[in-house]
C-alpha cells in the first residue's frame, strides 16, 4: 500500500485557515475579544482614577486641554464656532468662578440646566463639575406640571435656562416652584461669566467624588408617566465613555456628531463623554432636522453619527439629495464609517445603510438607570436588527449576569412557578423580560436607582429570581435570545397583549406593517372593543404620499388597502393581524424628544370614532381594509357583530 502523499503546505494553510474562520464565526471569538478588550482597560482606567481622586471628568478635560499634544485641538464644534480643549478649559474656569461667586453655587449641590444643544450648554455643565456640584438636566420640551415636577425632584434652587426655551417657564411654574430661581443665560449673561477671571476651584471640591457618587441627574423619557429621575454615577460615566469608545474604534482624530437632546443619556454618555473619553472632536446641531442633517455631517467632516428611534425612517424618508451642479449623489458623500444608536428598527436597518453607504451600525441597548447593556456591532447580515450579540468566551465570563426569563402577561411580570417559588429561563428563541444580576448584598453599588423616589427605585428590583436572597434589576423589557447568541428586542411589557388567547407583541406586528411599501411609520397597539374579551391589534400608520388617495393627507387608496391586507395576511399569523388601521394625518407619529413612539394616547382613545379626532380608523373585511364608520362601533356595542 503507498503511503498518503503530504499535502502541499498552500492546501493546508488554506484549511487551517478556513476552519479557523468557521470555528472563529461559529464561536464570534474575535467579537467576543472586541468586547472584552473594551470593558478591561475601562474597568482597569476607573480604578486608577478612583484611587487618585480624580474620577470627576472635569480632570479629563484639564488634562487634555495643559497637554501639550492636545491642547490645540478642536474640542468642540456648535454651528459655525470651534472650540479647541485650552479654549473650553479656559471658558470653563470663567463660568465656573460666575456659578460661584454670583450665584453661591457649591459642591454637591444640584444645579438644573434646562437647555437646547449649545456650546453654552457644554460649558455649564462642565463648570459645574469643575465646582464639585452636580447637573440636573431638564427636558426643553417640558412645561407646565410635568416641568414643576422635573425641577421639584432635582431638589434644586437654580436652574439655568435657554433664552430660546425660556418662554416655556410660565408663571404657573414659576408659583409652583417660588423659592426656585430661573435664570436665563442671556448673552449679556454670558458676556458677565466671561468677563471672570480663569480661576481653578481647588481639588478639595472635587475630592468627595467616589465612583458610586451623582455625576448627573438625567430623567426617564417619561412613555409612562412623569419622567424619573435617573441617578447617574461616576463609574457608569467612566464605564460608558471608555468602553463606548473602545468598541466602536473612536481615535482622537475622529469626529462625533449628534442632533441628539444632550439631555438624554445617548448623546450625554454615548457621545459627548464619548468624545471626551478619547479626546476627540464633538460636533452637535441645536436640535434634529432631517433637512439639514446631512449637512452637518458634510459640514463637520463626521466620522461617526448618533441616532435614537425613529431618527433614520426620517432620514430615509427624505428625498434623494444630489448636487444641483454636478448630479453627485449627496446622499453618500461624507466621512462616515459608523452610525451608533439604539432603535433603529430592522424594516428600516440595511435600507439605511445602502442609501447612505453606511460601512457599520452600532446599535445597542440599555437604560439610563441601568447597570448592564447589550452591544450590538454590525458589518453583515448575520447581526441585522439585533439589539446585542455575544459569543461563547464571553457568555463564559459574563452569562450568568444576565437572563431571559418567562413573562405572565397578566400580570406584566415575570412568571413565578408555583412550586419553588422561582422565575424560569425562557427556552432559547422564546420571549422573555430581560434581567440584569445585581450584587444582593450592596446593590446600590450597581444601581443607584431614581434621585429621592425609593418606591419606584424598589420597583426595578427584583428579588429570590433564581436562588434565596438574590437580586436581579428589571428592564421591563422583553427579548429573544437565539441559538446564534443574537439579542432581538420583543416589546416593552404591557405593550404585548392578548387576543384570542394569545400573546401579540406590538413590535414584531410593526415590523410587518413597516415592510409595506406605502408605509412611512406604524406604531401597534392594542384596543379594547365592546363585548370582546382581550384587546384587538390596531396600527396607526403614516402613509407614503404615493399611497394616499389623490394626495389627501390621512386617505390611503383603494389599492393600498387592498394590498396591506394582502401584505399583514401573508406576513402574520391570524391572531396577530391588525384588524384596526388609524390613518394619522399631519405626516408623524407622537413622539418623544428622543423620537421613540408614544403610545398611551393612542391606547387609551382606542378606536370609538368620537375619539380618534380627524384621524381616518379602517378594518379588516375580508381582502381589505373599509371605513369604520360610528354605526360599525355602536354594532360592536350592541354585540352584532364577533371579530
Amino acid at each position: 500500500m503507498m503511503a498518503p502523499m503530504p499535502l502541499p503546505l498552500p492546501v493546508v494553510a488554506t484549511a487551517f485557515a478556513a476552519a479557523a474562520a468557521y470555528i472563529n464565526a461559529k464561536s464570534q471569538l474575535s467579537y467576543d475579544l472586541r468586547l472584552l478588550n473594551s470593558i478591561v482597560p475601562t474597568v482597569a482606567r476607573l480604578a486608577w482614577w478612583t484611587n487618585r481622586g480624580r474620577i470627576n471628568f472635569f480632570y479629563r478635560l484639564e488634562d487634555l486641554a495643559t497637554s501639550k499634544s492636545s491642547e490645540d485641538r478642536v474640542f468642540l464644534r456648535f454651528e459655525d464656532k470651534s472650540y479647541t480643549y485650552a479654549q473650553v478649559y479656559d471658558t470653563v474656569l470663567r463660568y465656573a468662578d460666575w456659578l460661584k461667586e454670583r450665584r453661591g453655587v457649591k459642591m454637591g449641590e444640584l444645579v438644573a440646566l434646562d437647555f437646547q444643544n449649545t456650546d453654552t450648554f457644554i460649558f455649564l455643565l462642565l463648570a459645574l463639575w469643575a465646582l464639585g456640584a452636580v447637573p440636573a438636566l431638564i427636558n426643553y420640551n417640558l412645561t407646565g406640571k410635568p416641568l414643576a415636577h422635573c425641577v421639584r425632584k432635582a431638589t434644586t434652587r437654580l436652574v439655568l435656562v435657554d433664552p430660546v426655551v425660556s418662554a416655556n417657564i410660565g408663571e404657573d411654574v414659576r408659583s409652583e416652584l417660588s423659592q426656585v430661581s430661573f435664570e436665563v443665560v442671556t448673552p449679556e449673561v454670558e458676556q458677565q461669566m466671561l468677563s471672570h477671571e480663569p480661576i481653578r476651584p481647588p481639588d478639595d471640591v472635587r475630592n468627595e467624588a467616589l465612583a458610586n457618587s451623582m455625576a448627573i441627574l438625567i430623567y426617564t423619557s417619561g412613555t409612562t408617566g412623569l419622567p424619573k429621575a435617573a441617578i447617574v454615577s461616576w463609574s457608569k460615566v467612566a464605564v460608558v465613555g471608555g468602553f463606548t469608545s473602545r468598541l466602536v474604534g473612536t481615535t482622537k482624530n475622529d469626529v462625533f456628531y449628534t442632533a441628539m437632546p444632550l439631555y438624554h443619556s445617548t448623546a450625554m454618555l454615548l457621545g459627548f463623554l464619548h468624545t471626551l473619553s478619547v479626546g476627540a472632536t464633538f460636533a452637535m446641531s441645536r436640535k434634529f432636522s432631517t433637512s439639514g442633517f446631512w449637512d452637518d455631517v458634510r459640514k463637520h467632516r463626521a466620522n461617526i453619527i448618533q441616532y435614537v428611534g425613529e431618527t433614520c425612517r426620517y432620514l430615509l424618508s427624505a428625498p434623494p439629495r444630489t448636487d444641483p451642479v454636478t448630479g453627485e449623489n449627496l446622499d453618500r458623500k461624507h466621512e462616515l464609517r459608523v452610525a451608533f444608536g439604539n432603535g433603529l428598527r430592522p424594516d428600516v436597518w440595511n435600507k439605511f445603510k445602502e442609501r447612505f453607504g453606511i460601512e457599520t451600525v452600532a446599535e445597542f441597548y440599555g437604560a439610563t438607570e441601568g447597570n448592564f447593556a447589550t452591544w450590538n456591532l454590525s458589518r453583515n447580515d448575520f447581526s441585522m436588527g439585533a439589539i446585542g450579540r455575544s459569543g461563547a468566551l464571553y457568555n463564559l465570563i459574563l452569562g450568568r449576569t444576565v437572563a431571559v426569563v418567562e413573562v405572565d402577561h397578566d400580570t406584566e411580570l415575570p412568571y413565578r412557578d408555583p412550586k419553588t417559588g422561582f422565575c424560569r429561563r425562557a427556552p432559547r428563541g422564546d420571549p422573555g423580560e430581560l434581567l440584569f444580576k445585581l450584587p444582593p448584598q450592596d446593590v446600590e453599588s450597581r444601581f443607584q436607582g431614581y434621585y429621592g423616589d425609593k418606591e419606584a427605585t424598589s420597583k426595578k428590583i427584583m428579588r429570590d429570581v433564581f436562588t434565596k436572597g438574590d437580586a436581579w434589576f428589571r428592564t421591563g423589557d422583553v427579548v429573544r435570545w437565539d441559538a446564534e447568541n443574537r439579542v432581538f428586542f420583543n416589546d416593552r411589557i404591557g405593550d404585548t397583549f392578548r387576543w384570542k388567547s394569545e400573546n401579540v407583541s406590538t413590535a414584531e406586528v410593526a415590523q410587518v406593517v413597516g415592510l409595506h411599501p406605502g408605509v412611512l411609520e406604524a406604531n401597534v397597539y392594542g384596543v379594547q372593543l365592546p363585548r370582546h374579551e382581550g384587546r384587538a391589534g390596531c396600527a396607526a400608520v403614516v402613509f407614503q404620499k404615493s399611497a394616499l388617495a389623490g394626495g389627501v393627507d390621512g386617505v390611503p387608496s383603494e389599492e393600498t388597502l387592498r394590498t396591506l391586507a394582502k401584505h399583514v395576511r401573508a406576513g402574520l399569523p391570524k391572531y396577530a393581524l391588525p384588524l384596526f388601521l388609524r390613518a394619522v394625518k399631519g405626516g408623524s407619529l407622537q413622539t418623544t424628544g428622543t423620537n421613540k413612539q408614544q403610545k398611551t394616547n393612542l391606547r387609551s382613545e382606542g378606536v370609538e370614532p368620537s375619539k380618534t379626532g380627524s384621524d381616518n380608523v379602517f378594518w379588516l373585511k375580508g381582502d381589505t381594509y373599509v371605513r369604520f364608520r360610528p354605526e360599525d362601533w355602536e354594532a360592536l356595542q350592541g354585540g352584532r357583530v364577533k371579530l
